[in-house]
């Protein structure tokens, strides 16, 4: 997407500052259930700046033809002037039903960037050339009246916890330019974000406990599969024939006996603050699920596990990300 010019860009403050200024323009700043119909109430169309030159042009064009009594170019501008008129209907029209029915998102760690997954309604009517946007991301839309319009955003991270989705405004300056159609969208969605995982976390931690069942884990005498190289894994573990052979360094994997399972302790993590303490064990839990390790997680106010696989992991990933 182009970037806007000097004076686009001067234009688009002075929108905002109007948003800002004007409560008719800042009424829709609420949190509002899905699905968000869009309707005459809540649709903006002001000229945009191409609209107010070539109105300029317009005006120009109809006093030239009145003083010299050109009816030919009179009727020549008014038809012009029609048909930008109509224009603006149609940029109109372009949002009106406009329905936002879904959003979806898959977490990510704090600061990573979301992909954020947007449904619309078409509403038995062609859309052209929709724009979507949530600074600073913004992507094109437009699709056939009877088929679900999805649009993608992006949307930055910076906090473990539920992130509300920023508000989405919806605007067309179609078909020609002269007038923006735009209006808000403000869902009241609440997206998850991980807790960041620590960049240099040691190694899994050796404790583990007795279970009746599972399979031979990590952590014992004997040495089963190879994995990617970590900081601070021991030299003594570099497996350097197979690293040579595949070009990369990899770690012997050792073994914990059968039937023993990995603690994940945060009371254990009591020289760490509370910080610290999410990022690593967000780290570890990482770890276990490379590594097919089964583990359990011991929170101030919860349990879980033992276990292992996806879901096992979504859960410990969310417990941290909203302790």
């Amino acid at each position: 997407m182009k970037s806007p010019g000097r004076f686009q860009r001067i234009w688009l403050r002075l929108m905002e500052q109007a948003e800002r200024r004007l409560p008719a323009l800042t009424r829709l700043r609420r949190g509002e259930s899905l699905p968000i119909v869009l309707n005459r109430r809540r649709i903006y169309v002001l000229p945009t700046l191409f609209g107010l030159v070539f109105g300029g042009m317009l005006l120009v064009m109809a006093l030239g033809a009145l003083n010299y009594n050109n009816n030919p170019a009179l009727l020549l501008t008014s038809l012009i002037a029609a048909i930008a008129v109509l224009s603006m209907l149609v940029g109109f029209r372009n949002l009106d039903g406009l329905a936002l029915r879904s959003v979806r998102a898959v977490p990510v760690h704090a600061g990573e960037p979301m992909q954020v997954e947007l449904t619309f309604d078409a509403a038995s009517r062609w859309r052209e050339s929709l724009r979507i946007e949530a600074r600073p991301a913004a992507t094109l839309l437009r699709g056939r009246s009877d088929e679900a319009l999805k649009a993608r955003i992006e949307v930055a991270t910076t906090r473990r916890g539920y992130l509300a989705l920023p508000r989405i405004r919806v605007w067309t300056s179609w078909p020609y330019g002269l007038f923006r159609c735009w209006s808000w969208l403000n869902p009241q969605t609440q997206l998850l974000v991980f807790a960041r995982a620590e960049a240099q976390a040691p190694p899994l931690p050796l404790r583990t406990r007795a279970s009746d069942s599972g399979r031979p884990q990590a952590q014992g005498e004997e040495f089963g599969a190879l994995r990617e190289y970590r900081v601070n894994d021991p030299l003594r573990l570099i497996a350097w024939k197979a690293s040579a052979r595949h070009d990369r360094l990899l770690v012997r994997e050792p073994e914990m006996p059968l039937g023993h399972e990995l603690v994940l302790d945060f009371d254990g993590l009591g020289a760490l603050d509370l910080e610290t303490r999410v990022s690593r064990l967000t780290r570890w839990v990482l770890m276990a699920e490379e590594s097919r390790l089964r583990y359990s997680l011991h929170l101030p106010q919860v349990q879980i596990g033992p276990d292992l696989g996806s879901a096992h992991a979504y859960r410990c990933l969310r417990e941290l990300a909203l302790l």
